[in-house]
């Protein structure tokens, strides 16, 4: 089954991209029945710090795509997370030319289970979450899990 997703990325200036370091990099990102977001590059690259940027999603979307699929895999196995908190960081490389990857990212989930939950199950459901994650398996820099799982009181 094939499913395809689209959004509209705008950008407008009147003056135009006359001066590298002159023009705003401040966009427009749109999908079909979403809030418009706001969008900028990051403050190294020239962008509004106030503004959400290409890097924030990249990250974010790792990070969200892997927790609905831990979520999914822990329901399917009876395991139950009560909360689930990641921070997410990344490696950006740039090279001399300007050109640059992400090298690394890590994943830091805490994970909070009911007390009767197995917690080495909850632990091993991150590495079979991370096999399914459509967008870790669609990126090439390694991404690192490091999940913390913790009972609730009871």
């Amino acid at each position: 089954m094939q499913h395809t997703y689209t959004s509209h990325v705008t950008w407008h200036s009147a003056s135009g991209t006359t001066d590298y370091r002159a023009y705003s990099r401040d966009h427009k990102l749109c999908c079909a029945q979403k809030p418009v977001l706001d969008v900028s590059a990051d403050p190294a690259f020239l962008g509004s710090a106030e503004r959400h940027n290409p890097e924030d999603f990249f990250l974010a979307s790792l990070s969200s795509c892997h927790m609905l699929w831990y979520l999914h895999l822990c329901a399917e196995s009876g395991v139950v997370v009560l909360s689930y908190d990641d921070h997410p960081t990344g490696t950006l490389l740039l090279e001399p030319g300007g050109a640059g990857e992400f090298t690394t990212v890590r994943l830091a989930p805490r994970v909070e289970i009911r007390a009767d939950s197995d917690a080495s199950r909850a632990f091993e459901l991150h590495e079979r979450a991370h096999g399914y994650c459509f967008i870790a398996r669609s990126v090439r820099c390694a991404i690192e899990l490091k999940p913390e799982i913790v009972h609730a009181d009871g």
